[in-house]
Order: C-alpha cells, then structure tokens, then sequence
C-alpha cells in the first residue's frame, strides 16, 4: 500500500459509527510524496490532495504512515520516536486513531 492507496480508500474504510460527532480537519504531510487534507464531519470523510484550513498537521515519512495504517505501527510511538509530527491541536490528533 501506498500513501496514495491508503487516501484514496479511507472514506469508504472509515467507520461511520466511529466517527460520529468528530468535527475535525487534518492535513498529511507525507514527506516526499504530497500532502492531503482529511475532513471529518459527524460520519462522513472526504479527502482532498493539497492542503487547507486544518485542525493539525500531521507530517510522516510514507513508511511511517502505511505502517500505522496496517496496524503495523504504534502511533504514539511513532510520535513519541520522532517518527511522526503533530502540529496544532492534540485532542484532534487524538481523535484521528477512530479513522484507522
């Protein structure tokens, strides 16, 4: 899978019941590849590539990213390693483990 693969496919994989109530924007910096904006809104995910107003900036290389993704990485430890960079509001980040 790539960062591409995995954007493209996460509106019909998110969950609908699980997110429910967020009302979050992100941006996916995925070092060398592009970045991505996610919106999430009361069920609904819509992603767009490029960047817009967000919530928190989420910046990872694309190794990283697919790995988490598959369930084959921590987030937390990702972030706590330096693996994965959040700027902005870190109850959104928080929130972003109910896309994955």
């Amino acid at each position: 899978m790539t960062a591409q693969e995995f954007f493209a496919a996460l509106p019909e994989k998110a969950d609908p019941s699980k997110t429910a109530g967020m009302h979050n924007t992100y941006v996916f910096d995925v070092q060398d590849v592009g970045q991505w904006t996610v919106a999430v809104d009361d069920g609904t995910v819509t992603v767009t590539e490029g960047t817009g107003e967000a919530d928190c900036t989420i910046s990872a290389s694309e190794e990283t990213l697919v790995k988490i993704a598959k369930g084959e990485a921590n987030a937390t430890t990702a972030y706590m390693t330096g693996k994965l960079k959040i700027q902005g509001d870190m109850g959104a980040a928080l929130k972003l483990q109910k896309l994955f």
